[in-house]
């Protein structure tokens, strides 16, 4: 276990009236049987504040890489990769209040990774979309309400590459450093504009999406970009050199962007669409020095798809028997929803979407009378305003 000042000082709150600790350290749990204090601090704490830093830049498959925590005062951060057994970690945090910025994506990670469920959480993004805030990036939240500016570059980091440097665990410490704070001013400006109900309904739809994990593979996941716009042959070649890509992604151990965009994938079935040959369509090629080796698996790949019949390709899903378009006076009550929906949002400050997204508009202006069960009930409340749903 390494304990370590940061070399960060903590600035003056530019005025802000706050009990956020004075933290001057971290400390690094790293190997078995180091873990007791932080589990011990967890116990006593009321609530925790917690991130995590993931390779889902560098691997096929997203792997969680550290856990930073601020309870009791401290900041601890877990080395997830270390051989250190979590599941009396998380069953305290299933117990707490947790405090998080931009957590869909941590909590859907975390419940792909061992069940994790929230009990109820505040995060300061979905804070700051509440709050009609330009920016709710972290560090431009930190920035923008502390004059503190922080360092970025962790965002893109290699989070397995083990050790880690000493540059990005002071980022990490820092990403939860301040979250007492930033979330204490968030708090007070929801609760003086009335918006503290909307922030706990928020917030437990996160916890309930974050549940449902990532979506598993579809095997139409192959259909990308302008792909419906291709003829057989290049359906059939872009099929067979997207399944190249997830391949040699997989061997490789790193994500299919990097081993070519779907932007290249899309204009090889497009040469096969010209009635180029193999050899002509995989003229197009430019791997690049990195993955050059790879062409040779790549033309076979192109060869497999123009040789394949595209009729035993995978099928678009159907339609659903139950799902009908819009009415011609449906779509003009949806029109009018959403003209309303923007007034609305312009009112009081927020982004439109987060009243009411383009498929819930859809939703209500087939069934208005399901208002309260297609929106949480502050967007609701909000929407039953619009004149075209008083009627």
């Amino acid at each position: 276990m390494i304990s370590r000042f940061l070399p960060h000082p903590v600035r003056r709150l530019l005025g802000v009236k706050t009990q956020h600790p004075r933290i001057s350290g971290f400390t690094l749990i790293d190997q078995p049987g180091q873990i007791q204090p932080l589990l011990e601090a967890i116990e006593k704490a009321d609530e925790v504040v917690m991130d995590t830093e993931a390779d889902n830049m560098y691997r096929f498959r997203v792997r969680v890489c550290l856990l930073q925590f601020f309870v009791g005062g401290e900041v601890y951060l877990v080395d997830a990769l270390s051989p250190i057994d979590l599941e009396p970690l998380w069953r305290r945090l299933a117990k707490k209040h947790l405090v998080m910025h931009g957590s869909d994506f941590d909590l859907r990670l975390l419940h792909d990774f061992c069940r994790f469920r929230a009990k109820s959480l505040f995060d300061t993004m979905l804070a700051a979309q509440l709050l009609g805030r330009g920016r709710i990036g972290l560090a431009s939240l930190i920035e923008d309400n502390f004059g503190v500016k922080l360092d970025k570059d962790g965002q893109k980091a290699n989070w397995s590459k083990r050790p880690i440097t000493d540059k990005l665990l002071d980022y990490a410490a820092l990403d939860v450093w301040y979250l007492p704070a930033l979330r204490d001013l968030l708090a007070r400006e929801l609760k003086r504009l009335g918006r503290t109900g909307w922030m706990e309904q928020q917030c437990e739809a996160q916890i309930d999406a974050g549940v449902t994990g990532f979506s598993p593979p579809d095997e139409n996941d192959w259909r990308i970009g302008k792909s419906e716009r291709l003829r057989a042959a290049g359906q059939s070649v872009l099929h067979s050199v997207w399944h190249w890509r997830q391949d040699q992604a997989q061997r490789l151990d790193t994500p299919p962007f990097k081993v070519c965009s779907n932007e290249f994938l899309v204009r090889l079935a497009s040469a096969a669409d010209e009635g180029g040959s193999a050899d002509s369509i995989l003229a197009e090629v430019n791997l690049g020095k990195r993955h050059g080796r790879l062409i040779g698996s790549l033309a076979a790949a192109v060869r497999a798809g123009l040789e394949r019949d595209p009729r035993t390709l995978p099928r678009r899903p159907g339609r659903d028997p139950n799902h009908f378009p819009l009415t011609q006076a449906e779509i003009a009550l949806l029109d009018r929803i959403k003209e309303e929906r923007d007034k609305i949002a312009a009112k009081i400050s927020i982004e439109p979407t987060l009243i009411a997204n383009r498929s819930q508009l859809s939703q209500i202006a087939r069934e208005p009378r399901k208002l309260g069960e297609i929106l949480l009930p502050w967007q609701a409340a909000l929407l039953a305003e619009a004149p075209s749903l008083k009627a």
